[in-house]
């Protein structure tokens, strides 16, 4: 079956340019396939600058890998049709993290609403599209009497973001790529939008690729997770085994620093001390925690590590499991589904 979306060996490398020399390597050797169907969930989580926000760019087509290839149902998207890139417009939606950026003030909320269902020919006439936007308003919790005809600034940050997950609803995607979809909205209506996303999947068979820096959402919503580290994937499995039993340094570290509701428990926990292992030549050029972990050898300075199947639904980027089965190549085909091929040298 051919991938509905699909990051092949992506590279995305910022700067590098005339007047401005210094590179930033955003995305190193990432390679994802999301599936039409069976429908999923999966969590992107890393802490900032971990290269969460530029892979949803990418699989958006908004930038351009510097190597490898973002594809479309086996198609590059650069070398997609106006009638296959209409599709994938359709096909694939996206909520951002500050819905304001996304409405011109000057126009009402009806707008943004209406404007897909025209572009996509979704209503046959005014009063069908009508009662489109009004369906869709009410599943994700909005009065339309009370939401239409007002201006982006005179709805909450809350409202503004439901109004965009029910504009993603309308156009019926089969994937939704959430970045960072409840940071800016208050604590009481996260369950709310987290709900309304999660339905998304079993009343009509949307995927969603939710991208967020809180594990505490992602293991509400998520059934499997990739853990980004400064552009390459430190652990990638089942949502129940990564959190509960977290088996890279790194994803231990980011779940001891989800504050505990213990009074007698430091917030944090415990912070990895900097790594004692020795660099080549003073760089490293293996795996790039390796400066922060305290269990770091001389081989995590001297190459990168392969992924190792740990578990059946689990993939760790550590040589601390180097004693399990390397996995071929470094994405994450096959883990989510259980299905691991073997590296053979």
């Amino acid at each position: 079956m051919t991938a509905l979306l699909e990051a092949r060996n992506v590279t995305k490398v910022f700067g590098g340019g005339i007047f401005n020399k210094s590179r930033t390597i955003a995305l190193e050797d990432f390679s994802l396939t999301i599936q039409g169907e069976p429908p999923s969930v999966t969590a992107m989580v890393g802490e900032s600058g971990s290269g969460k926000t530029t892979l949803g760019r990418l699989l958006l087509g908004l930038v351009d890998p510097t190597h490898g290839e973002i594809l479309y149902k086996g198609k590059e998207l650069r070398m997609l049709s106006s009638d296959e890139r209409h599709q994938f417009r359709r096909d694939v939606q996206v909520i951002f993290q500050d819905p304001f950026e996304v409405y011109n003030p000057f126009y009402k909320v009806d707008h943004v609403l209406m404007t897909p269902v025209l572009k996509f020919r979704l209503a046959s006439s005014k009063s069908e599209a009508r009662k489109l936007v009004e369906e869709a308003l009410l599943w994700v919790g909005l009065r339309p009497n009370e939401t239409l005809g007002r201006y982006p600034h005179q709805l909450s940050g809350g409202q503004r973001q439901r109004v965009m997950v029910a504009r993603a609803m309308l156009l019926r995607p089969k994937l939704i790529i959430a970045d960072e979809p409840v940071s800016m909205v208050d604590a009481s209506l996260r369950a709310t939008i987290l709900e309304g996303l999660g339905r998304l999947k079993q009343e009509f068979g949307v995927s969603l690729l939710y991208i967020t820096h809180d594990l505490t959402t992602a293991y509400q919503i998520s059934e499997n997770i990739i853990v980004l580290y400064q552009g390459s994937v430190a652990e990638a499995g089942e949502i129940d085994l990564v959190i509960k039993q977290p088996k890279h340094p790194y994803t231990a570290m980011l779940i001891s620093s989800i504050p505990q509701p213990d009074p007698e428990q430091r917030w944090g926990g415990d912070t990895p001390q900097e790594s004692t292992a020795a660099s080549v030549d003073g760089q490293n050029r293996g795996c790039k925690f390796a400066d922060r972990c305290p269990y770091a050898m001389p081989i995590c300075v001297e190459s990168p590590p392969p992924f190792y199947q740990t578990d059946d639904r689990r993939a760790v980027a550590c040589y601390l499991h180097k004693e399990a089965t390397p996995v071929a190549g470094r994405g994450m085909d096959g883990v989510f589904a259980g299905r691991f091929a073997p590296h053979h040298d």
